[in-house]
């Protein structure tokens, strides 16, 4: 027998059906049984069957959370509890979110919808949630001891207003923030327009997921919560390179994506090959005469940015943030400087004696991945990914996005790397390898010292002294 839970299940893992309109009187009046998900995959977008129609969102690593209408008002149910995150394969996170994940479901309705929302609180202590950008009355706000009393453990809320203009939000607690948001309490919620709308273009493919940020040790499970700044693995959607799945599409699609940013600090997002317009922010949809073309968009904390282009361009196309220490997996922020230093063997010979012990290349960053560290257990590597010239050595906000000829409308399946064709790859230079006659001229000589030191100074390789601080 199928439960409504299963029902619910099965729409959210499906992308089928999700309104109810034939269960009893009893049943509506009572309290939605809530949907969980299980898994940190992609979901396909979440059709909807009755009310408005619109072009639903696909979650990045995450899933639409189903409703039910009752009397002409749309109902979800929210339960905030802790979870285990996989943030990419063999690395699993202690977090706390909704509905058995971190982030929370995407909640999707339609301008001038009225929505009611269940919040349960299964954490240990009281909570709120806070609608990030809606227009409602000051006491569904959800800031708790300022417009509501907080949910206590174990019981239940009801937020209840009408969406009343379209764009990206974000939903949040809004008590004991920096605990609740350092363990991962947050979500994603869209609005779509009831009617086509000057400054909302229809799109083909129309993605969205939040940036966060967490410090966990290596081998071990929970954030530090009291972490301000100095965290050690940045996120979308509490998911780490190459936890993070591929954006696919299909050449020519006009793609939207729309990012919320909840970690404690700017991302420049930058996108390979095509250039975007800032279609939308906080504040809704911008003016079109105040849009120009970019590649990288800089989010602040707290804001959302909406950003469409048409995917014109075949191939794969890296999509990241431009901080680079925000594409490597965790690290130590205070290990010392080991290039140009000879220390083979030596932590091999150090994670004997303390398993998380971790230090530089002798050449770079890269030989992390090269020489294959040995790591904790349940700890991503920091530089990593295997694509089909090598290692992409990265970690941390990076994904791709795949632009296929061959991609059927509607599916967001990985189609695999792309065949580059003849002649179009960058490859080694095998011709004649003389030294140019240039570089002997050059290097120093246009303006020499006056006078030169009568000794020449050899710079000695610094070696480390200790690993306090570690």
């Amino acid at each position: 027998m199928t439960s409504r839970r299963d029902f619910f299940r099965y729409a959210g893992v499906t992308g089928g059906a999700v309104a109810i309109s034939a269960v009893s009187r009893v049943a509506m009046a009572a309290l939605p049984e809530p949907v969980i998900q299980t898994r940190p995959d992609t979901m396909p977008p979440l059709v909807p069957d009755s009310g408005t129609p619109y072009n639903p969102v696909v979650t990045l690593n995450g899933w639409t959370l189903p409703w039910r209408m009752n009397q002409g008002v749309k109902e979800f149910h929210l339960v905030a509890e802790p979870v285990v995150r996989e943030m990419a394969p063999g690395f699993k996170a202690h977090l706390w979110g909704y509905n058995g994940q971190s982030p929370g479901p995407t909640i999707e309705v339609v301008e001038g919808d009225r929505v009611r929302v269940f919040v349960t609180n299964k954490l240990p202590e009281h909570t709120s949630i806070h609608w990030h950008g809606q227009r409602l009355p000051s006491g569904m706000d959800g800031v708790s001891g300022l417009t509501q009393p907080s949910i206590q453990p174990g019981k239940t809320f009801v937020y209840e207003f009408v969406a009343r203009r379209p764009g990206t939000f974000m939903y949040h607690p809004h008590a004991d923030e920096m605990t609740q948001m350092a363990m991962g309490m947050m979500g994603f919620w869209v609005t779509h327009p009831k009617a086509r709308h000057p400054l909302i273009d229809e799109v083909q493919r129309d993605f969205c997921f939040l940036l966060n940020a967490y410090d966990i040790d290596p081998g071990s499970y929970t954030p530090k919560t009291m972490t301000m700044t100095d965290f050690n693995l940045w996120s979308w959607n509490s998911r780490i390179f190459p936890g993070i799945d591929t954006l696919n599409v299909r050449l020519n699609d006009k793609v939207r994506i729309r990012i919320g940013n909840l970690t404690m600090t700017n991302h420049p997002i930058h996108v390979h090959g095509h250039e975007f317009t800032v279609t939308g922010t906080d504040g809704g949809p911008t003016p079109k005469a105040s849009r120009w073309p970019e590649v990288t968009a800089d989010i602040a904390v707290g804001q959302m940015r909406q950003i469409d282009f048409v995917a014109d361009e075949e191939g794969d196309w890296a999509f990241h943030c431009h901080k680079s220490h925000h594409t490597m997996n965790a690290m130590g922020h205070n290990v010392p400087m080991l290039i140009g230093v000879d220390h083979s063997g030596v932590a091999r010979k150090i994670n004997k004696l303390i398993p998380e012990y971790m230090v530089m290349g002798e050449r770079g960053m890269a030989d992390m991945t090269e020489m294959e560290m040995p790591i904790p257990d349940n700890t991503a590597p920091m530089m990593t990914g295997e694509g089909p010239f090598g290692s992409v050595e990265m970690g941390g906000m990076f994904s791709v996005l795949k632009v296929r000829r061959d991609q059927k409308p509607g599916d967001y399946k990985d189609p695999g790397w792309f065949k580059h064709p003849e002649g179009t790859v960058a490859h080694e230079y095998t011709g004649p390898l003389a030294e140019p006659a240039r570089f002997k001229a050059e290097g120093g000589q246009s303006m020499p010292r006056v006078q030169s030191p009568a000794k020449v100074t050899e710079v000695q390789v610094r070696k480390p002294a200790s690993h306090s601080g570690h």
